[in-house]
């Protein structure tokens, strides 16, 4: 049976590997600020097959930045207030009944 060499059998490194002018950490920052990856659905990637395509559409749908503002949907008027109105008196003694 053939002994292993120690160190080659620890770091898994092969002897063809050369790091002479590697520097460490070269990319660590912008590693750290994280990526922006999205990921598209089949279809969506098919009609903008590059990035400047889907730019682009995107651009098309933001807010001016001439304006300061975006436009809003008007409410429409079958929505429920956020809130429930205050009861005037009257209302709160029909809503709990007679006193006794």
């Amino acid at each position: 049976m053939k002994k292993v060499d120690s160190q080659a059998a620890d770091d898994g490194m092969r002897p063809e590997y050369d790091f002479t002018g590697a520097v460490r950490g070269k990319y660590y920052e912008r590693f750290r600020q994280g990526s922006n990856v999205i990921l598209l659905d089949p279809d969506v990637s098919a009609a903008f097959p590059t990035s400047a395509s889907v730019n682009q559409a995107l651009r098309t749908l933001m807010p001016s930045r001439k304006g300061g503002r975006m436009m809003r949907r008007p409410s429409s008027p079958q929505r429920r207030p956020n809130k429930r109105m205050p009861l005037t008196k009257s209302a709160k003694g029909k809503r709990r009944g007679p006193r006794s």
